[in-house]
C-alpha cells in the first residue's frame, strides 16, 4: 500500500513538473490583434493599419521562447486621409516599388529569437524582421501578459526603412529635398492576442 501511494505521489510530481517544462503553443487571434503603422515627413505624417495574416508563439515556464508572425502587406490601409482619391493614391504608392513592392513581396515576417525580462510586464524582444525579402535584427520593448490560455503582447517597433531598400525621399540618399523629405524611421505599434 505504501509503495503504491509513493508511486502515485511520485507520478503526480513528475506530471506537474512535466507540465511546467513542456512548451505550449499559442495561436494568433487575428480578430483581436492589431498592427498600426505611422510614417512621418517634414510636412506631417500618415498612419493606418496592416493585418496580421498568421502567428504563433511557443511558451515555456510562463515565458515566450519563440514565435513567428506574418503581416499581409496587401492589406495596408491609410486612416488619416479622408479624401478618397488621395487615400487611394497614397495606398497605391505605399504598395509600389518606391516603398513595399507588395506585388513582389506580399508578406513581411517577424521571427522571435530572444526574449529577456526587464521589469514587471516589460520584456526586451529581439528578432528578425523581413521586409521585401531583406532581413535585419530588431530589438524593442514589449509588455507581455500570460494568463492561462490567453497571451497578450503590446509594443512598438521602430524600423529604419532604408535598411529594407525603401529609399524614396530619404535624406540619407537624396540632397535638397526640403519639404519633400520623408523620415527614415517608421513605427509599427502592435497589440497581439493569442490563445492555446
Amino acid at each position: 500500500m505504501k509503495t503504491t501511494l509513493k508511486f502515485l505521489g511520485t507520478t503526480a510530481l513528475v506530471f506537474v513538473f512535466a507540465m511546467q517544462i513542456f512548451a505550449a503553443d499559442y495561436k494568433l487571434d487575428k480578430s483581436n490583434s492589431t498592427v498600426n503603422w505611422n510614417g512621418k515627413k517634414v510636412t506631417g505624417e500618415h498612419y493606418g493599419t496592416i493585418d496580421l495574416k498568421s502567428g504563433n508563439l511557443v511558451v515555456q515556464n510562463n515565458t515566450i521562447e519563440s514565435g513567428t508572425f506574418t503581416m499581409d502587406m496587401t492589406t495596408i490601409v491609410s486612416e488619416d486621409l479622408t479624401n478618397e482619391s488621395m487615400n487611394k493614391k497614397l495606398v497605391g504608392h505605399l504598395k509600389s516599388d518606391d516603398f513595399f513592392s507588395v506585388d513582389k513581396f506580399p508578406a513581411s515576417t517577424f521571427v522571435i529569437k530572444e526574449v529577456k525580462h526587464k521589469s514587471g510586464k516589460t520584456h526586451a524582444i529581439t528578432g528578425d524582421l523581413t521586409i521585401k525579402g531583406i532581413t535585419h535584427s530588431l530589438t524593442f520593448d514589449t509588455e507581455i501578459v500570460i494568463d492561462g490560455d490567453k497571451l497578450r503582447a503590446k509594443g512598438k517597433m521602430e524600423v529604419d526603412r532604408t535598411l529594407y531598400d525603401i529609399k524614396f525621399r530619404s535624406g540619407r540618399f537624396f540632397a535638397d529635398l526640403g519639404d519633400n523629405l520623408i523620415y527614415d524611421t517608421f513605427t509599427l505599434d502592435f497589440d497581439v492576442v493569442a490563445s492555446k
